[in-house]
């Protein structure tokens, strides 16, 4: 399988060749693509170096898949390209996601989405993979009725220039080419991309559309808060979930032991719990503080973290690959 991986120098696009690496995908040729400016330069996958190439290249080759990480005017552009030359596209970008044409696809909660048909497939925002995860296999136990979910995001999520500034400020330098409004170094932002209209950022509204359109419910109640925070390793999310059957702890927490990508780390007596430093560079989406919550019926509190990087972003995308090729579709 030839796959291309485009945006293969960026934050992401670097460790979407590790967990090709890493989860010994099939690949006969790895095609890395990038912008005109970093176009020549080198990657490594599995001991060998490549040189990247340029996106017109890239879809002459008509590679089998290509998993996009390149910003979402880069995929409302080349996605189609690639498509109509026979390409699978799985892009990591907002660009195709709340297209209801185009699947958006969580492997652990809707793979029956995918079909030969889908040339482009949507992977969803980081917040919102983590989220689903933890609620699908609840949803299907105990029936959700509404979803209250405050996100702590890591300065990842905005990128390498982000993680720059943080470095600079916690060193006392002056930054002068930050992302954010405010510092974030001894700091918590409560804003996470631009305002709307509605006065909920985009962020907001992302894990408020895109959890309804992946687990099939467009009426779902959700609500969001999303934060920033000066974190590396992952985002983490406080969620209060109401189910239209009685609930309990302990089943919730059956349930997610059973789970697919879900590891339980619930003894609080011992202080265990989920949190992004020992999140960082996993794959799953771990969930603890598990309890009921004592002001409303039916009704139950959970801590969800995941790496915002890995299952956020460049795994989902593999996985979703890798569903692919389970289908037969490519």
């Amino acid at each position: 399988m030839r796959i291309a991986v485009v945006g293969a120098t960026g934050m992401v696009g670097r460790i979407m060749l590790q967990v090709l690496e890493e989860r010994n995908v099939p690949c006969t040729e790895l095609i890395p693509v990038a912008s005109a400016r970093s176009a020549g330069t080198k990657v490594r996958f599995k001991g060998k170096d490549y040189t990247v190439i340029g996106m017109k290249q890239a879809v002459s080759l008509r590679p089998d898949v290509a998993l996009f990480s390149a910003g979402g005017s880069t995929s409302l552009e080349w996605a189609p390209k690639f498509a109509e030359v026979g390409t699978y596209v799985i892009d990591n970008s907002s660009a195709w996601r709340m297209d209801p044409n185009i699947p958006l696809v969580v492997p652990e909660v809707n793979p029956y989405a995918l079909t030969k048909g889908s040339r482009i497939i949507a992977n969803p925002n980081c917040s919102t993979i983590q989220l689903v995860v933890a609620l699908w296999p609840l949803h299907k136990a105990f029936g959700i009725e509404r979803v209250v979910v405050s996100t702590y995001q890591s300065v990842t999520g905005t990128g390498k220039k982000a993680m720059d500034t943080l470095n600079r400020e916690q060193a006392g330098e002056k930054d002068t080419d930050s992302p954010y409004p405010h510092p974030i170094h001894r700091n918590v932002i409560p804003q996470c991309d631009v305002f709307l209209e509605n006065g909920y950022t985009k962020e907001e509204m992302k894990v408020v559309n895109e959890s309804r359109k992946i687990m099939g419910l467009p009426d779902l109640r959700v609500t969001a808060t999303a934060v920033r925070v000066p974190v590396t390793g992952g985002h983490s999310e406080a969620v209060n979930v109401r189910f239209s059957k009685a609930v309990t702890p302990e089943a919730v927490r059956d349930i997610l032991r059973n789970a697919p990508g879900v590891i339980v780390q619930d003894d609080p007596a011992k202080s265990v719990y989920p949190m992004p430093l020992n999140a960082e560079g996993r794959d799953e989406v771990f969930v603890g503080r598990i309890r009921k919550d004592e002001s409303e019926e039916n009704s139950i509190n959970l801590w969800v973290v995941s790496d915002n990087l890995r299952k956020g972003a460049a795994t989902n995308s593999v996985q979703i690959l890798e569903l692919l090729m389970e289908k037969g579709i490519v």
